[in-house]
């Protein structure tokens, strides 16, 4: 293939250019069936910040068991906008493709499904696998519950798939520890594709999987609109913030002032530490943050990076007209866009980001900063990693 390319760059010399470019644009555009097997799953464990903990994870299982990934959709619950119902958002119309295939074999489950399924995976072989726990769901309690329920059975109805038949096993973890079993169990000469109800992967995403972010590339079409939103409306140096204040965030962070929750509740990992024994404490500050806290650490931030503008993302109430009071001379956005990737592109661009520290929202912001060397703080913690002081808390 390299020495194509090679001659394809003597094009403007030989005749033949043509025919030798369309050769090689349908080689890369074949996709091949790969002998060393397959892995499906259904992204359905919330909304888009833990999907995405758990796709860098699955993304890491697929290369433990050197099987190639399906990426699936991503889900964008439209409950309260048009179209009222699930809608299934292809990976790559957030992020690119390719990148991932330098970490590891991808294949987009759209592709699967059109070039590769209907072949080797052809209705009456579909296989679903399961824990043996996960299947005692099932009135029989030996078939696997692949689509019981929202969002399970809207997202296989999506890709046109039904199961004929169930494999539960137990014993088994996503971890390194059992490379071995899952791949004595179930080698790919007998089990091509590893079709699972869920993520093979933990949430939060696991600390050494948090690099793979590198491989998360945006779009050129997202970053064409958020650049674009960015010019229209911000003046740099601009610091973005994530409110996650909604009603159903209030209940969450209440396991935590109710004492029912400690330092590790959602995606607190990423501030007060992975290590149980050795995390820092996480207060009703980091997890629900008052418009008091806001505007302190807006001060702070502002101050820091002589902002011109704050730019604001927010699952409810944004404060903008508060904020406008306190910080007169500088601009108070909060656009709101109808795709929610916009607004994650346009706190990963800002010049200081402060996030929540328990939402999967801001670590996906976390984490696509600290891939790029930008700077972020959270609400109740303004030097992640730093212990904080008793007049802190």
């Amino acid at each position: 293939m390299a020495a194509k390319w090679k001659s394809f760059k003597l094009c403007f010399l030989i005749p033949l250019c043509a025919a030798l470019f369309q050769q090689i644009w349908t080689e890369a555009a074949t996709i091949k069936w790969d002998e060393n097997g397959y892995i499906l799953y259904c992204p359905c464990m919330g909304r888009f910040g833990n999907q995405a903990d758990h796709f860098l994870g699955s993304l890491a299982f697929a290369k433990l068991l050197n099987r190639t990934l399906a990426v699936p959709p991503w889900i964008v619950y439209r409950h309260h906008a048009p179209p009222y119902t699930n809608v299934h958002v292809p990976y790559s119309e957030f992020f690119q493709l390719e990148p991932l295939s330098d970490y590891h074999r991808i294949v987009s489950l759209e592709d699967f499904m059109e070039k590769l399924a209907p072949k080797h995976w052809p209705p009456g072989q579909r296989v679903a696998y399961c824990f043996e726990s996960a299947a005692q769901r099932s009135p029989d309690r030996k078939t696997c519950p692949m689509k019981d329920g929202n969002p399970f059975g809207p997202f296989w109805d999506h890709i046109g798939v039904e199961f004929d038949k169930s494999v539960l096993f137990g014993g088994l973890s996503f971890s390194p520890y059992s490379q071995s079993h899952w791949i004595k169990r179930f080698p790919p000469s007998e089990h091509p594709v590893l079709a699972l109800p869920g993520a093979p992967a933990q949430f939060p995403v696991l600390e050494e999987h948090l690099g793979l972010q590198r491989y998360v590339v945006w779009a050129d079409r997202l970053v064409q609109e958020g650049e674009g939103l960015i010019s229209e409306h911000i003046t740099r140096p601009y610091v973005g913030i994530h409110l996650r204040i909604g009603s159903d965030w209030q209940n969450a962070c209440k396991l935590l002032q109710n004492g029912e929750a400690g330092p590790h509740l959602m995606a607190s990992p990423q501030c007060v530490g992975y290590d149980r024994q050795t995390a820092l404490p996480l207060t009703m500050t980091m997890c629900l943050p008052d418009l008091a806290e806001i505007r302190r650490a807006l001060k702070l931030w502002v101050k820091k990076v002589a902002a011109q503008s704050i730019y604001i993302a927010t699952d409810s109430e944004s404060y903008s007209a508060e904020l406008k009071k306190t910080f007169k001379n500088i601009r108070v956005i909060s656009l709101r866009p109808d795709t929610a990737q916009v607004d994650l592109y346009i706190l990963s661009q800002a010049d200081h980001f402060i996030g929540n520290c328990v939402s999967s929202f801001s670590a996906f912001v976390k984490r696509d900063r600290d891939i790029h060397g930008r700077p972020s703080s959270f609400f109740g913690m303004d030097y992640p990693g730093r212990k904080i002081k008793n007049d802190e808390l």
